[in-house]
């Protein structure tokens, strides 16, 4: 039986592909916040058509977009009451520079945490999507296996953004790393999507909003994967801090990176 959240994620793929896809192949403005992020008019125009579907199929629900101020944000999230949470364009930097890694993400946040996520790729029509205790899906269906699963860090692909991190482990990181390789793809819910779905194996960012977090952190848990902050508290967190992230595809493998990060921070 179809529901309102089938017809959402039909909804974020048709934004996807009419409101970013021919911003991209074509012009776009560009401009800087405050805090010296990137905003697009592509990311204004998905903004527009996700809050208008999200008014359409949940209206009693709130949103908390990236793109609304900092008051607005913070006034959604001290009702208390459940919300959306929308990053209209995750991958801004990549989106205006010509780089083909960005997504839609959305997560809906009750009071036991992230219910619901989703992150949709246009570039591959790739459409992440998992609700609490049901697993994650790839348009659709469970996600491929992977042919060989790690169980040593030295064997691992580890996605990793140094920008944030404690100089020393950057530095520790750049000599000494304790995986095989690393990427840095600058769009954190599609990295979280990519982490849920076995295309790397370790995670490790400095700091994210938690619009970045939402939907992937749910996606991990239900793929079986482990995640904290480096001082071992939550990622995601009902609130505009911005938070470290450690995460593994496993329980196993996030203990062996969060005993090496330990010796190396």
């Amino acid at each position: 039986m179809k529901t309102a959240f089938d017809d959402l994620l039909h909804g974020l793929r048709i934004a996807g592909q009419e409101e970013l896809l021919p911003r991209f192949q074509g012009r776009i403005t560009v401009a800087e916040k405050s805090d010296g992020s990137l905003v697009t008019s592509a990311d204004r125009a998905a903004d527009v058509r996700l809050r208008g579907l999200l008014g359409e199929l949940f209206p009693e629900l709130a949103v908390l977009s990236e793109e609304q101020p900092r008051d607005a944000q913070q006034a959604v999230l001290s009702s208390g009451r459940p919300l959306w949470l929308l990053d209209p364009l995750d991958g801004t930097t990549n989106f205006a520079g010509g780089l083909p890694f960005f997504a839609i993400s959305l997560a809906l946040v009750d009071a036991d945490g992230v219910a619901f996520g989703a992150t949709y790729d246009p570039v591959r029509d790739e459409l992440f999507s998992v609700m609490r205790g049901a697993g994650l899906r790839l348009n659709g269906e469970a996600p491929p296996g992977r042919p060989h699963d790690p169980r040593e860090l030295a064997q691992c692909i580890a996605l990793i953004d140094c920008k944030r991190l404690p100089p020393g482990l950057a530095a520790a990181l750049a000599v000494d790393p304790p995986y095989r390789s690393q990427r840095n793809l600058g769009a954190c819910a599609l990295e979280w999507a990519w982490l849920a779905a076995g295309r790397a194996d370790l995670y490790l960012h400095g700091g994210q909003a938690p619009w970045d977090s939402a939907a992937g952190t749910l996606m991990l848990a239900e793929a079986g994967g482990r995640m904290t902050d480096l001082e071992g508290g939550p990622v995601f967190r009902r609130s505009l801090d911005r938070p470290s992230a450690v995460a593994a595809r496993s329980a196993e493998l996030q203990q062996r990176w969060l005993r090496w990060l330990d010796t190396s921070c």
